[in-house]
């Protein structure tokens, strides 16, 4: 095995993770978030689920940010 095996494989080993951690990381996100329509927790958090690469990637591009009240 040489070494441009091994860092391909660690390459893959990390993509492997941050495809993993990133529908973990919006799931979390969507949950804690407050938002302001009556089903719109919910209807995120299907997207997420049924569709977990494209759904995180469309929940952190189309969401809104919250105001802060200060």
């Amino acid at each position: 095995m040489g070494i441009v095996t091994f860092i391909g494989m660690g390459f893959m080993l990390l993509l492997i993770m941050i495809i993993g951690l990133f529908p973990i990381i919006a799931l979390i996100s969507a949950l804690k978030t407050d938002f302001q329509g009556e089903n719109d927790k919910l209807i995120w958090v299907l997207v997420i689920l049924f569709l977990p690469i494209m759904g995180s990637i469309l929940y952190f591009a189309l969401r809104r940010p919250r105001a802060k009240n200060n």
